[in-house]
């Protein structure tokens, strides 16, 4: 039997061929109690459209405050916050959250999990594999005072013509650069000529994704710019 929880999206971003969906469960005080990432029963645990849609056949967006029936909490590795959803049944919108209500959500001010390793183009932007078994999260909300956003092909030199998207921001007095999975964003940068584009002060919800090649990445599930409306 399914148990309903009340989330407020802050993320639906980019996963294979489905979605990471994840948002910080509130109480019935409409209190923050902690992340929920509502998973399939796939290897990979993506989220489709069918399984995540409304009754009305829409989308949960960034913001939208939703019931989500799910089964049982399903914990992998660093990934506490997993729970089995229902694939039989509806997801419900109840509500819309405002820019002002993100500063209660945003967690603890502290370094994204681990720091001191990097890709060819990133900058703590991973983490080893070895290192990340002893996390206890994969989720953080961060507020930030400006992202500068590049769009470039990191891998025109080896042949791959596919651009993509980054992110450069400033946390706890350490610098990063992480690829952006929100895919609100991707289309509206990719849209545009490669080069450098700075937002103003933003939330940031930054994932640490699934175990690839003996390593674990930070990436920026959803950017959420003052004065815009978030969503996916």
């Amino acid at each position: 039997m399914a148990t309903v929880k009340r989330i407020l999206c802050l993320a639906n971003s980019r996963k294979l061929n489905g979605r990471c969906v994840a948002g910080k469960e509130l109480s019935a005080q409409d209190v923050p109690v902690g992340w929920i990432r509502p998973v399939s029963a796939r290897e990979h645990e993506e989220v489709s459209e069918y399984e995540r849609q409304y009754q009305d056949g829409s989308d949960p967006r960034v913001l939208d405050i939703m019931d989500v029936p799910l089964l049982d909490p399903r914990p992998k590795g660093y990934q506490q916050e997993n729970w089995l959803l229902d694939p039989e049944q509806y997801w419900a919108k109840v509500g819309r959250a405002a820019w002002s209500d993100l500063e209660r959500l945003v967690d603890r001010v502290e370094p994204l999990w681990i720091n001191g390793h990097r890709t060819l183009n990133g900058l703590n932007d991973k983490i080893p594999l070895l290192l990340a078994g002893a996390l206890g999260s994969s989720l953080r909300m961060v507020r930030v005072e400006g992202v500068t956003l590049s769009v470039f092909k990191p891998g025109e030199a080896f042949g791959n013509p596919k651009r993509r998207v980054q992110g450069r921001f400033d946390h706890d007095g350490t610098e990063y650069r992480l690829w952006v999975t929100d895919p609100r964003c991707e289309r509206a940068y990719l849209a545009r000529p490669d080069g450098e584009y700075n937002i103003g002060e933003s939330f940031l919800t930054v994932s640490l994704g699934e175990p690839y090649n003996y390593d674990c990445y930070k990436l920026i599930a959803t950017i959420i710019e003052k004065g815009a409306g978030g969503g996916a």
